[in-house]
């Protein structure tokens, strides 16, 4: 048995990869090195190398980590929610919760913008296609749970138009300084949606 595979050792890893997951979210991916991480962790420099190959390795830690984090938090959301039907703008609500993640008041932009430069980033770093195809996947059925559930149902190409509707909203948002881009997202989607 190894260091890392003890208790001991999977809880410093863990810290590492919370660590590595909260300067993802504050900075983008400039703000994951080595010595940061175990700045962040309160650990020895030397644990970022022990517990991870390479940089490479523990950014892609730090994202599952993150975008983990997300998934659970709209499962729960998917848990929690009755199957009824419900009215254009609560649906796109939940819609938009599971793609820009909750209203977070004076913030939200902030993080919405976060979310994204970290999306745009990942094609630069070929080595996180493969988790970003798996998340993608899992954001996607969990999004067709949530719309049978509120009695709007949907194939998998329209889904794939809603979804580009709001990151081009979104986007086209952030370029031109809008305050609020879940707002944006929210009119784009109901004149979409709406019979």
């Amino acid at each position: 048995m190894t260091a890392a595979s003890t208790p001991k050792g999977e809880r410093r890893r863990q810290s590492l990869v919370a660590a590595a997951a909260a300067l993802l979210v504050e900075g983008g991916f400039e703000a994951v090195r080595h010595r940061a991480v175990a700045e962040r962790a309160d650990l020895p420099l030397a644990s970022t190398t022990y517990y991870f190959d390479s940089l490479d390795d523990l950014v892609t830690a730090a994202v599952a980590h993150h975008a983990r984090g997300e998934l659970d938090r709209g499962r729960a959301m998917l848990a929690a929610l009755p199957a009824e039907r419900r009215d254009l703008d609560s649906t796109i609500d939940l819609i938009l919760d599971q793609l820009l993640g909750p209203p977070a008041g004076d913030r939200d932009a902030e993080l919405v913008l976060l979310r994204y430069e970290r999306l745009v980033a990942t094609f630069r770093r070929p080595y996180l296609r493969p988790l970003m195809r798996t998340l993608g996947t899992e954001l996607r059925g969990l999004l067709q749970e949530v719309l049978a559930r509120t009695g709007m149902a949907t194939d998998e190409r329209r889904l794939e138009q809603l979804i580009a509707l709001v990151d081009g909203a979104v986007v086209n948002a952030l370029i031109e300084v809008e305050p609020d881009p879940r707002a944006v997202a929210h009119r784009m989607l109901r004149e979409s949606l709406q019979p």
